[in-house]
């Protein structure tokens, strides 16, 4: 009578203890899957993003003029006024001094609605041009993507910030906060290469070179310079010559030897 009490109560605990166990269990494996379900279909939500149509053409507008001028700053005068008149703004102004050629180049952007208007001003006052080209290259496509792939990443990393909120454990936690730094690190490089195509849609470049011919050496010079390169000039001749000599010093030694010789025979006194 004493072991039927023992027994029941061995049961019930090994009954009461099964049941917890299964209800951790069910809880885990209920847990985990979910989290790992939801992170595999955000990635493949990030493919499911449509672009959207654009709304208009993005071209990147660009062009490189080189001319000849008889007053450089005359000419840069003119094309910085043309610019401030069509709202744009120097980027770069590089002067050159070369062999018989003075340069300056300068770099301007143009808003791209004046683009050809700057062109045309451009050009009504210059005669000739050694290289005129103008290009224009659009870039639409890959705007277009960049905006539906970002706004994807954006979705994602929305997707990802709820999920953390959800996570069960640190290993989900540090393997979402791993996948958003990667999403996030993505997300700043195609901001980054959208905002480059903007500006560049929205801003042409201009390359302007224009040169004037001078003397051969490019410089005035003045008189005492010129004494001191024409004495400069004799004495490197000098250098140079007795270098020469010193190369052939043996048919020098041939040529005293067989004149000693001549003379000798030809010439030596009679008793």
């Amino acid at each position: 009578m004493k072991i039927f009490p023992w027994l029941l109560l061995n049961m019930a605990l090994a009954c009461s203890s099964n049941n917890s166990g299964d209800t951790l269990s069910v809880s885990e494996e209920s847990a985990a899957p979910v989290a790992y379900e939801v992170l595999e279909n955000a990635k493949t939500d990030d493919l499911s993003v449509q672009a959207e149509p654009p709304s208009e053409q993005k071209i990147i507008k660009e062009s490189y003029l080189r001319f000849a001028s008889n007053n450089l700053d005359e000419t840069y005068q003119n094309i910085i006024k043309l610019v401030k008149e069509n709202n744009g703004y120097l980027q770069n102004d590089e002067s050159n001094k070369g062999y018989g050629e003075l340069t300056r180049r300068l770099v301007v952007k143009i808003p791209a609605q004046n683009f050809q208007k700057t062109i045309d001003s451009i050009t009504a006052k210059v005669e000739y041009f050694d290289t005129k080209t103008v290009t224009a290259t659009d870039v639409t496509e890959e705007f277009v993507d960049l905006e539906a792939r970002l706004k994807a990443k954006r979705t994602l990393e929305v997707r990802y910030l709820e999920l953390l909120q959800k996570a069960n454990n640190v290993k989900e936690v540090l393997e979402i906060e791993k996948e958003l730094s990667s999403i996030r690190e993505e997300i700043e490089a195609k901001e980054g290469r959208l905002k480059y195509l903007q500006s560049r849609v929205a801003f042409s470049t201009i390359s302007i070179e224009f040169y004037k011919v001078t003397s051969e050496s490019g410089v005035t010079v003045g008189y005492g310079t010129k004494i001191w390169n024409a004495l400069k000039s004799g004495f490197n001749g000098l250098s140079y010559f007795f270098l020469g000599l010193l190369t052939i010093w043996p048919f020098l030694l041939i040529l005293g030897l067989i004149v000693y010789l001549v003379k000798r025979k030809f010439f030596r006194k009679k008793p």
